[in-house]
């Protein structure tokens, strides 16, 4: 079950990004709300607060705006039960190079907090 539609301050309280990235994403067209409020302001869904964590979790491995787009857009089209199968397969290996190139991203990642955690206790123990 669906909760009712959001306005763009508690969506970003939930998603920890500020008013005005939400909406430099809606700008480039990574999210749309999915509704507007009698008064004409954007209101948004649980979907629309998942597509934000999408966008959210791929910034940090260093993601641009256009691969967070042709992913989403990817995984948009992957959700349609019309796909023929070599549109899915074709969808399908597309997410799993993001997914590939996430993991390689996240493990670059580790190495560098490791050495970083290193650094900090060399530190520590000149301290000492």
């Amino acid at each position: 079950m669906a909760g009712e539609p959001m306005q763009i301050g508690e969506v970003a309280a939930r998603t920890e990004l500020s008013l005005r990235t939400i909406r430099q994403y809606e700008d480039s067209g990574l999210v749309v709300p999915s509704a507007s409020s009698q008064g004409g302001f954007p209101l948004y869904t649980d979907a629309d607060v998942d597509r934000l964590m999408v966008i959210r979790r791929m910034k940090p491995l260093g993601f641009t705006i256009d691969e967070t787009r042709d992913l989403l857009k990817a995984v948009d089209r992957l959700a349609d039960p019309r796909l023929s199968p070599t549109e899915r397969t074709t969808l399908t290996t597309r997410i799993h190079h993001y997914e590939q190139a996430a993991t390689k991203r996240v493990a670059e990642l580790r190495t560098q907090l490791a050495r970083a955690e290193d650094f900090a206790a060399s530190l520590r123990a000149r301290l000492a």
